[in-house]
């Protein structure tokens, strides 16, 4: 039986592991929000083993809260990420910052090194020119008279 549980018990902690490391690389929100689910699920689950080892009954309040946690969390930011527009509520690369600053600088960008995603998240929206007639915004419109 202790067999079991020290395996048990090693699993629930890769698991935990894997998952903050997950949560902490990212790369979008969704993905932090089902690594940090994946964390209370072993959290949970550490409880669990812990209780059958001992006996004690008196956990189950701590369960009911953590999965309780776990759920109306996860569903809040899927909730709120569901609106969100592409690329945003991710973390940018070093390289996807440089890229930023050097074409608000005007400077020519070798986009060959630069991360697919940040080449893709960059793109011009308007690679023919400058934009004119319907689509151009009105403020923009303003500002040419």
């Amino acid at each position: 039986m202790i067999f079991v549980a020290i395996v048990c018990a090693a699993l629930l902690m890769g698991a935990a592991v894997l998952a903050l490391i997950r949560a902490e690389r990212g790369p979008s929100m969704l993905d932090r929000t089902v690594a940090l689910d994946v964390f209370v699920t072993a959290l949970v689950g550490g409880v669990v083993l812990e209780s059958a080892m001992t006996g004690r009954t008196d956990t189950l309040p701590l369960l009911v809260v953590l999965s309780l946690v776990g759920f109306v969390g996860s569903v809040t930011i899927a909730r709120f990420a569901s609106a969100e527009p592409k690329g945003e509520g991710r973390v940018r690369s070093a390289e996807e910052i440089a890229l930023e600053e050097a074409i608000r600088e005007g400077r020519e960008v070798d986009t060959s090194i630069v991360a697919p995603a940040a080449r893709d998240f960059h793109e011009p929206k308007y690679p023919s020119g400058p934009r004119t007639g319907v689509d151009q915004d009105p403020q923009e419109k303003a500002g040419e008279r």
